[in-house]
């Protein structure tokens, strides 16, 4: 007799259209169907576990059942990671590596980004003031690449600006794509990757003296734990992994921005609240929204866990939108509540718009908190120092595109700073 239970298997060669097709709803979809938050499937001519909930959270995140190396598909290193990033690391590598990034988040450091997420909203809204109409996920992406290389030490000639907004969008913009869109986020992610590169080289060499707080002076002279310098492109790979997540922010803020016209008794709340209250609105839109659908790990070693065997090298999928969405979480998960969030323990492996874990040992987003505080800063210019119009526009979205965006990428018009 054996000790496992079979695992729910959905049947086929291969289901990586099916992943397309169905988009953030694919394992949700079958966790329904099977009634299981455990089942195989094959994707990309592989066997492939998927999972969601708090416990399959719990294990996923676990490093010594599961190994982030190799795990991503090709296509996501070309256009989303690049190679040899943090997130492709494990075990001391990935602590030395991820500490590097963790020396950026200090009190001073998120502070300063505040400031000049800040600033880059005041210019952006003199801006607005005198145009007929403002697209605003198209902006957003704009001030948030702006902030990025400030924050960075990056320098941006006005004359880049929109280029590099446009390379840095399609590196997330175009993962799951195919044909021309992940072509263009393959380009878009040599063309920064080179010129990142370029500039690692010139502040080693004394040609360019970024302060020494920013992301391109500590990345550029980093240690690994021989001690010797990263090579150039996995130092720029690693500065782009804070530029590209500060610009997928205006995903966040574009939904934080629907919300706020969707719910019209939230937006006299955050009028008239403290940034407490802010702070759960916050949060509530990077639970309810879609963002980034899963995360992807290899098995490290055969192992056992609620009756079902999990074989070495087996690619696991984490459902991040499901698990968010979860009824077993989180009552009525398809409404959209701030207030659930006045009581909430802060558990690493309930809530996980941008992966869960530790954020320390494990793989949980080092650009967690800066998502929150740039969020909370747009929220303040959205509801107390803007006035707009919303016209008539389609303000769907689906739960099929990765990423997901209304469609209209919002429009607003008579922008107007409050008095």
């Amino acid at each position: 007799m054996s000790d496992t239970n079979q695992m729910p298997r959905e049947e086929g060669i291969d289901h990586s259209l099916s992943l397309m097709r169905e988009g953030y709803m694919y394992i949700l979809n079958r966790r329904h169907s099977f009634n299981s938050d455990i089942f195989e499937t094959r994707l990309l001519g592989k066997k492939a576990i998927c999972m969601v909930g708090k416990e399959a959270a719990e294990v996923f995140y676990d490093t010594e059942k599961f190994k982030r190396k190799d795990a991503a598909p090709n296509r996501a290193v070309q256009t989303l990671f690049g190679k040899n990033g943090v997130q492709a690391l494990d075990g001391q590598d990935h602590k030395h590596r991820k500490d590097m990034f963790m020396s950026l988040m200090s009190p001073e450091g998120i502070q300063n980004l505040t400031n000049i997420t800040k600033i880059q909203w005041e210019t952006a809204l003199n801006k607005w003031e005198q145009m007929d109409k403002v697209i605003l996920y198209e902006e957003v992406k704009e001030i948030m690449c702006r902030t990025a290389c400030q924050w960075a030490g990056v320098p941006l000639e006005e004359e880049d600006v929109k280029k590099m907004t446009k390379d840095l969008a399609a590196m997330f913009e175009s993962p799951a794509a195919v044909g021309p869109n992940h072509w263009l986020g393959r380009n878009a992610r040599n063309n920064v990757e080179k010129r990142i590169g370029e500039l690692v080289d010139k502040v080693r060499n004394g040609e360019v003296k970024p302060p020494e707080d920013t992301a391109l002076h500590r990345f550029a002279w980093h240690r690994d734990q021989e001690g010797n310098l990263l090579a150039t492109n996995t130092a720029s790979v690693e500065v782009i992994n804070i530029l590209r997540p500060i610009v997928a922010i205006a995903i966040f803020i574009n939904f934080t921005a629907l919300a706020v016209h969707h719910y019209p008794e939230e937006r006299e709340k955050l009028e008239s609240s403290d940034e407490k209250y802010a702070q759960m609105f916050v949060q509530e839109v990077r639970r309810f929204y879609p963002f980034f659908p899963f995360v992807v790990a290899l098995v490290k070693k055969d192992f056992i866990w609620n009756g079902y065997k999990f074989e070495e090298g087996t690619l696991t999928l984490l459902d991040l939108y499901g698990t968010n969405h979860d009824h077993e979480i989180w009552e009525n998960p398809d409404v959209f509540s701030p207030d659930r969030f006045a009581k909430w323990e802060g558990s690493p492996f309930s809530f996980i718009p941008q992966g869960g874990g530790d954020y320390f040992m494990g793989h949980r987003c080092a650009g967690e908190w800066v998502t929150i505080e740039i969020m909370k800063v747009s929220l303040d210019f959205l509801v107390k120092r803007m006035e707009y119009e919303v016209p008539d526009q389609d303000l769907s979205y689906s739960l099929v595109n990765i990423p997901s965006i209304p469609h209209s990428k919002l429009v607003i018009k008579n922008v107007k700073r409050k008095v």
